[in-house]
C-alpha cells in the first residue's frame, strides 16, 4: 500500500501496537520477605513474585503490611510502590499516585518508584511531570533500560523521534536482549518513514521473544506499509495464533485483507476485533469501509456512527459517514458531517471534496465551486475517489 494510499479520506486505518499496552514497563523491587508456613504471608501477597496473585488481593497483602507497622521505611516504601502497581492494574490511577507519592516521601532514593509514578502520570497524559519522574529514576539509577524505555515512548508521545530512539539505543546497549526495546524503536523507526529499520527492529524483538505477539503484528504493519500484503498476513496470523484476543491483530489483518480486495475476510475480521473490544472505533470504521465497498451502504452508516459514537474527534468516520450520506442522497446530513469533519481538519481534501458536490445538489453553485477548487489545490485526483462509488 502505498504512502499515498494511506492518506485517503475513505483510507483504513492500520496500527501498530500502542506501547502504553506492549512497553509502559512498571517496576517492582521487592525486600525479604519473612518465611512461609503452610499459608502465604501478608508479603508474599504484596511482593506478588511471579505473579502469581490477582490485583485485589495484591492490594490486601501490602496493605496488611501497611497497617501493620512493622517494616521499617525502606520496605515501607516497597508495599506503598507494589499498591500502586496494583491499583494501576485495576485502572484507579488516584489511589496509585497517592501510594507512589508516599513512597517517595519515605524512600526519596527508590528509583523504580520514580518510574512507576512516571509510567501512571503518563498514563494521565501529563507528560511534563511524566518526563520529571522518568529523569529522576534515571539519575538514581542511569542502569535502569526500563526507564530509559519508558522516557523513549514520552518522546514519541510528544513527536521527539529522534530523542526516543536515542533513549530505545540506550536501553538496547543497556539490555542488548531486552524485545521490547526493540519493539519501540521499530515502532519509532516506522513513523519517521525508515521502514527498512522498522522491519529489522521488529525481526530482531521476535528472535529475542519469539512467543511475543505484538512483535509480530508490527512486524505486519511495517509489511503492510509496504505493500507486501502476503507477508503482513503471515505476520498478523501468527500474532493471532499466538493471543486469539489480540483485536489490534485482527484489525490489521482485515486492513490486508480488504487491500487484497478480500472483503468478506476483512469485514469478518474487523468483526472479531470489535467482539473482542466493543469500543475499538478503528475497526468499526474499517469495518464501514469494507461494507462501503461492498456496496452495503446502510450497514456502513451504522458502522461510521458507532466509531463517531465512540469517539467524536475521528473524522476519519465522521467523513466516511458524510460521503454515505451523500451517495444515499441525504444531502443535508452530508454537510453536516462534512462541515464537522473539517473543523476537525481544515485540510481534509475529501470533506471539501464531499461538500461541495453537495452543495451543487443544492443548488449552492458558488458554494461548490469554491470547496471543489480548494479541493483540487490540495489533492488533483480526489475526484477519482468519488467516481469509482458513482458519486459526480
Amino acid at each position: 500500500m502505498s504512502a499515498g494510499a494511506m492518506q485517503r479520506f475513505i483510507g483504513a486505518v492500520i496500527m501498530a501496537t500502542a506501547v502504553p499496552g506492549a512497553a509502559l514497563l512498571a517496576t517492582t523491587l521487592l525486600p525479604t520477605a519473612p518465611a512461609t508456613a503452610q499459608e502465604p504471608s501478608s508479603w508474599d501477597m504484596c511482593n506478588n513474585e511471579g505473579k502469581a496473585y490477582p490485583s485485589d488481593i495484591v492490594i490486601y497483602g501490602c496493605s496488611a503490611v501497611i497497617s501493620s507497622g512493622a517494616s521499617n521505611s525502606q520496605n515501607l516504601a516497597v508495599a506503598f510502590n507494589n499498591r500502586g502497581l496494583a491499583f494501576r492494574a485495576r485502572g484507579d490511577i488516584a489511589h496509585a499516585l497517592a501510594d507512589y507519592d508516599e513512597a517517595v516521601r519515605l524512600d526519596p532514593g527508590y528509583a523504580g518508584v520514580f518510574n512507576n509514578r512516571g509510567v501512571t502520570l503518563h498514563d494521565k497524559g501529563e507528560l511534563d511531570r511524566a518526563f520529571a519522574d522518568y529523569n529522576e529514576a534515571i539519575r538514581l539509577d542511569p542502569k535502569n533500560a526500563t526507564a530509559f524505555i519508558n522516557r523513549g515512548i514520552a518522546y514519541r508521545d510528544k513527536g521527539e523521534l529522534d530523542h526516543a530512539v536515542a533513549d530505545y539505543n540506550e536501553a538496547i546497549r543497556l539490555d542488548p536482549h531486552y524485545a521490547t526495546a526493540f519493539t519501540n524503536r521499530g515502532n519509532a523507526y516506522r513513523e519517521m518513514g525508515d521502514l527498512d529499520r522498522a522491519a529489522a527492529d521488529y525481526s530482531e524483538a521476535i528472535v529475542l521473544d519469539p512467543m511475543n505477539p505484538v512483535a509480530f503484528n508490527n512486524r505486519g504493519a511495517a509489511y503492510l506499509i509496504k505493500g507486501d500484503l502476503d507477508h503482513a498476513l503471515a505476520y498478523y496470523s501468527e500474532a493471532i495464533r499466538l493471543d486469539p484476543r489480540y483485536a489490534l491483530a485482527f484489525n490489521n489483518r482485515g486492513v490486508a485483507y480488504r487491500d487484497k480486495g478480500d472483503l468478506d475476510h476483512a469485514v469478518a475480521d474487523y468483526g472479531e476485533a470489535i467482539r473482542i473490544n466493543p469500543r475499538f472505533g478503528n475497526a468499526f470504521t474499517n469495518r464501514g469501509d469494507a461494507y462501503r465497498d461492498k456496496g452495503e451502504f446502510e450497514r456502513a452508516l451504522a458502522d461510521y456512527s458507532e466509531a463517531v459514537r465512540i469517539n467524536p474527534r475521528n473524522a476519519v468516520a465522521v467523513v466516511s459517514r458524510g460521503f454515505v450520506h451523500l451517495k444515499l442522497g441525504d444531502l443535508d446530513q452530508s454537510i453536516l458531517d462534512y462541515d464537522a469533519a473539517l473543523k476537525l481538519n481544515p485540510s481534509f481534501a475529501g470533506a471539501l471534496y464531499g461538500r461541495g458536490l453537495a452543495k451543487r445538489k443544492k443548488g449552492d453553485r458558488a458554494g461548490s465551486d469554491a470547496d471543489l477548487a480548494a479541493a483540487k489545490a490540495m489533492r488533483p485526483d480526489i475526484a477519482e475517489e468519488f467516481v469509482k462509488f458513482g458519486v459526480e
